[in-house]
């Protein structure tokens, strides 16, 4: 490759370099998955895409994996998916509506009723780019299935997580998160809506609350892990499914053929559960260029998303939103 001074060209080059060396090393794969007998995991999102990918991936380790999923009856038939490749997974499907705060407590709940603790939560389903909707609570439906549900869940659910073997919360990001903005001023988009800029910031707000969830449960002296995760450009029904034409036409056909499957954009996310060592605060992608696709490796939080202030002001935000109370230090 040519020398180049600009600083893309240095960050070209860079790119070259590593993809160079990604040849001389091991990829993990999912057949590197430890083995996960005797674990919990809940996985939001469970019965299509990602979610699908990543529920079936620990089943086939021995993972007791609890599918989280908004439409039963689609998550009794991703459940049957599963046995008919795992027979005798250990599966469970439950119902819950992520961007209605009701459903949610409602969830927790039950697997409060059902459980005393739970080892891995994987937090990953989401909306993408529909028009202007509103959820039951009046929040903004991509903030409030992608991000609020989550962060309620999340906080619901961390005394079952304490209780946990080697517990971790996994949160699901994108690279969209670089570019985005958290729209303080109009977080329900009521005077200027956009629906990609409102699923970035819900991918912003996902990086965010990752980072700030780490910071606070090391504050804690917790032994709950935070971990972020991104799939890269994956083809899933996110994309095709969107209810807004440019974006479908965009992202679920145009550039379609450049997408990599769900089982190997769930590799960064069952890595970030999964591997032994993996340390908290750690964000996991593909390893490929532009970290569109190819194996888990750790990449770059924005500085956005690990800024003190913006943290704190989404914090108290989700906190005052959900009615949701971590009792965690706040972040230095």
């Amino acid at each position: 490759m040519p020398r180049m001074t600009s600083r893309r060209g240095l960050t070209l080059n860079a790119t070259w370099g590593s993809l160079c060396r990604m040849s001389d090393k091991q990829r993990w794969t999912a057949e590197q998955i430890p083995d996960q007998s005797k674990r919990v995991s809940v996985v939001t999102g469970a019965n299509s895409g990602l979610g699908l990918a990543t529920a079936r991936a620990l089943a086939g380790r021995g993972g007791h994996v609890i599918l989280a999923v908004r439409d039963e009856a689609k998550g009794s038939r991703a459940a049957a998916e599963i046995t008919a490749a795992h027979p005798g997974a250990q599966l469970e499907v439950r119902q819950v509506d992520l961007a209605d705060l009701e459903s949610v407590r409602a969830f927790s709940d039950r697997l409060h009723a059902e459980r005393t603790s739970v080892d891995v939560l994987i937090n990953n389903a989401g909306l993408m780019a529909p028009p202007r909707t509103l959820s039951p609570q009046g929040n903004e439906v991509q903030f409030a299935a992608n991000h609020l549900g989550h962060f309620a869940l999340t906080g619901l659910l961390l005394d079952l997580l304490a209780a946990g073997n080697d517990p971790r919360v996994v949160t699901v990001s994108s690279p969209n998160h670089r570019k985005a903005t958290i729209f303080f001023d109009d977080i329900t988009g009521e005077k200027k809506y956009s629906p990609m800029g409102y699923y970035d910031q819900s991918k912003l707000a996902n990086a965010v609350f990752g980072w700030q969830l780490h910071q606070r449960l090391t504050a804690a002296g917790s032994p709950v892990r935070s971990l972020l995760a991104h799939p890269g450009y994956t083809s899933t029904n996110l994309q095709t499914s969107a209810p807004v034409a440019m974006v479908k036409f965009l992202f679920g056909r145009l550039l379609l053929p450049l997408a990599q499957s769900p089982e190997q954009g769930a590799l960064p996310t069952l890595y970030a559960a999964t591997v032994p060592g993996v340390e908290g605060g750690q964000f996991i992608g593909p390893d490929g260029m532009g970290e569109l696709r190819g194996a888990p490796t750790r990449v770059e939080l924005a500085p956005r998303a690990a800024d003190a202030a913006t943290g704190a002001r989404l914090w108290e935000l989700s906190e005052e939103l959900t009615s949701v109370r971590f009792g965690l230090p706040a972040a230095a």
